[in-house]
């Protein structure tokens, strides 16, 4: 999912709509991950603890009294997943939440109109970060959600067994011709996905001497039905994708080496020469919205899981015809000793 980066789908439209009828009838947006540093590691889940009483199944209804909280929802199936859980447990807390569906650097406008309380996956804006948190003081960080972002180049896992070598970026020329297509002329195809989500595609090719164009998909849903095609079909493919991200449990990617990330070396994208750095994703709330917001605060700056946890909930929605609702209903049955640290 830089996923304005870096997703991870809904198959589309028929997804948003799922978000909107299954949860709170709206749905969500689009920002790149802020903070790079080491794996935050999947959060424990399992069910409660021996000995612990028992928690009623989840209903995600509740009467509303406490307040509004209105959250955003990014646009791929993994931020509908941390709000669809989120939302259900704050509605039994008593909350009514309303979500909507935005581009990920016009959520953050909603933090000056009050249209946006949170935003439960940040894939780091540092200019948006610098405006809104440091200058302006109109949201804040709550810290990291457990999701670890890995954005890079991958292909499919078949052609790692026909061309061993292709996972290095210094062999891709050598392999250009097989990806040519009617939209790439004389080179190789690389293929983008959301031109508005965290990439650097096109900078990384140049610096790197690539005979390739980077040739953007359109949507995650557009990039996630080219690669089960070129794995059912053996067809050649490269391009930008993501983890947290349901189709890496579906079918084999394997990830392209490019020139290690080191600290700074992607701080001019136009001379950037280095992979995606792994993203600690993070949660940005409305600062006068936390000052007032009592147990949902709390719950906010709790919330935490972690890779497969988002992943779990995001293939019930688009694979096994749940809705939002539904899939956190079951994640949140299954899961009650990671949730429940969440609670006020």
């Amino acid at each position: 999912m830089q996923r304005t980066r870096w997703g991870r789908w809904f198959a589309g439209v028929a997804v948003v709509s799922l978000i909107v009828l299954g949860c709170a009838r709206s749905s969500g947006a689009t920002s790149a991950p802020t903070t790079a540093g080491s794996s935050a590691g999947p959060v424990a889940s399992g069910s409660a603890p021996a000995g612990s009483p028992a928690v009623a199944a989840a209903t995600c209804k509740g009467d509303g009294t406490k307040g509004t909280v209105k959250m955003m929802i990014n646009q791929w199936v993994g931020a509908a997943a941390n709000v669809a859980v989120a939302q259900c447990l704050l509605q039994q807390m008593g909350y009514k939440v309303q979500t909507s569906t935005l581009a990920e650097e016009v959520a953050w406008q909603g933090f000056s109109t009050g249209e946006v309380d949170v935003i439960l996956e940040n894939w780091g804006h540092p200019e948006l970060e610098k405006k809104y948190i440091q200058t302006d003081k109109l949201a804040q960080d709550a810290g990291p959600n457990g999701v670890t972002g890995i954005i890079g180049w991958y292909v499919p896992g078949w052609m790692v067994e026909k061309y061993p070598d292709i996972t290095d970026y210094k062999n891709l020329n050598k392999y250009a011709d097989l990806f040519k297509t009617s939209e790439s002329g004389d080179k190789g195809q690389f293929l983008g996905s959301d031109p508005t989500f965290v990439q650097y595609d096109e900078a990384l090719i140049a610096n790197l001497g690539l005979n390739f164009k980077d040739v953007f998909s359109g949507s995650e849903a557009a990039t996630i039905t080219a690669f089960q095609q070129a794995d059912k079909n053996k067809t050649p493919l490269i391009g930008y994708f993501y983890d947290p991200q349901w189709l890496q449990n579906e079918i084999k990617l394997v990830q392209v080496k490019l020139p290690a990330y080191t600290p700074g070396c992607d701080a001019d994208l136009k001379k950037v020469a280095c992979d995606y750095p792994p993203y600690i994703l993070n949660k940005i709330v409305r600062t006068k919205f936390m000052d007032t917001a009592g147990d949902a605060a709390t719950f906010l700056k709790n919330f935490k899981w972690g890779n497969a946890d988002q992943n779990s909930v995001a293939d019930a929605i688009t694979n096994k015809n749940m809705s939002p609702e539904d899939a956190a209903k079951q994640w949140i049955d299954a899961n009650q000793a990671t949730w429940q640290a969440w609670m006020p």
